[in-house]
């Protein structure tokens, strides 16, 4: 059985924390800052967490992680 490959623009956007969660950016950060409130920045520039069917997919995308 082959050894599965990691799909590298997935490892460059997701992160899989020591308790097996996936940790990615928020869309909206780069461009276009004038206009947003302060506080919609400062939810964008937080952290977010990968919930319901996209993880599976992910993880098997980032080599069969844990």
């Amino acid at each position: 059985m082959p050894k599965i490959k990691t799909h590298r623009g997935t490892a460059k956007r997701v992160r899989v924390t020591p308790t097996g969660k996936l940790v990615r950016r928020k869309a909206n950060g780069m461009h276009l800052l004038q206009k947003k409130s302060a506080s919609r920045k400062r939810s964008i520039a937080t952290k977010g967490s990968v919930k319901g069917s996209l993880v599976r997919n992910l993880k098997r995308a980032l080599g069969g992680l844990k």
